[in-house]
């Protein structure tokens, strides 16, 4: 296994930032072209993407955290209740000198846990009751730590706004087949007459634009994967190591990705936009097509991180 430098990663981390954004901007504008070419609009629709997917990119950097935390429905931890919890994920930020990020909770029996948030200064680590519920404290603590890796080494940025990227580009694409699908279809400009055919398109152009359309939102499909997928797979990797040096002892990291691959049950809230940044995938890899989600999962294969813990 080669070395990997911490500051080296957390400058390609920042770069990566970048790009990502740009790339977003880029891709969707030239999305927006497409639409604009085939339906004749005279740069109307490229323009309003450019904007939209601008306006985007800002709220992504700057609300995504929230949006994060929204959608799998974390709720800040009580001081009283979680006292144990706070004081580890406190303790251990010191270790890896960074401000201790706030600490939520979701109620779910599934076992997971993700680090979100725009940098180390404002940063949050979540983890579900299943976990804290079925670990022990050695193994808990291991997965703080783990977390907390992650907000050392400035990933969950990257993380956080390809969560929002990745689920705008989709939901994006939708709206505009369903409006392409109306105008088709059920506009008053489209009905059929007695015959069949169309009074202002023929049924082949229809069928051409509701070609092009699917192909389109396939295409889109497949970016959200690649821009989760961005996210290299060694960043588990060096969380992993990481924690375990912030813990010094790689054990209960170890045990507790054994107990929550084998024990979990599935997360009900589980959503592929933000399925990357959880400790282990959300969705599950135990179905028809664990091979298809093991090749395009974010995360190297659990067994793999265990062994590599395990040889510390």
């Amino acid at each position: 296994m080669s070395k990997i430098n911490v500051y080296d990663e957390i400058s390609r981390n920042k770069r990566r930032t970048v790009f990502l954004m740009l790339g977003f901007i880029l891709l969707l504008t030239a999305f927006g072209y497409l639409f604009d070419y085939f339906l004749s609009a005279s740069g109307s629709i490229i323009i309003s993407t450019l904007i939209f997917a601008s306006i985007w990119t800002l709220i992504s950097y700057f609300l995504s955290t929230r949006f994060v935390l929204l959608i799998n429905g974390a709720k800040k931890a009580d001081e009283n209740e979680y006292r144990y919890l706070i004081n580890t994920v406190e303790g251990l930020s010191i270790a890896a000198g960074i401000k201790p990020p706030q600490v939520y909770i979701i109620e779910t029996p599934a076992m997971n846990a993700f680090a979100t948030g725009r940098n180390p200064e404002n940063s949050y680590v979540v983890f579900t009751t299943g976990l804290l519920k079925n670990l022990n404290r050695q193994e808990i603590e291991g997965v703080a730590a783990h977390e907390i890796a992650h907000i050392a080494n400035q990933d969950i940025k990257i993380q956080t706004i390809a969560a929002m990227l990745a689920g705008f580009f989709v939901m994006i694409v939708d709206i505009i087949y369903r409006i392409l699908f109306y105008s088709l279809f059920f506009s008053p400009n489209s009905q059929f007459d007695v015959d069949g055919e169309s009074e202002d398109r023929n049924d082949f152009s229809k069928i051409l634009i509701l070609l092009i359309v699917f192909l389109a939102s396939l295409i889109a499909a497949v970016f959200a994967e690649l821009i989760k997928l961005a996210i290299s797979r060694e960043r588990e990797y060096l969380a992993d190591a990481t924690g375990a040096l912030l813990t010094r002892n790689p054990e209960g990291l170890a045990s507790a990705l054994e107990k929550i691959a084998n024990l979990s049950p599935p997360f009900e809230r589980a959503n592929s936009a933000t399925a990357h940044l959880f400790i282990y995938p959300p969705l599950g890899l135990r179905t028809v097509r664990s091979f298809l989600s093991r090749l395009l999962s974010t995360h190297p294969p659990i067994e793999e991180r265990i062994k590599r813990l395990r040889s510390m």
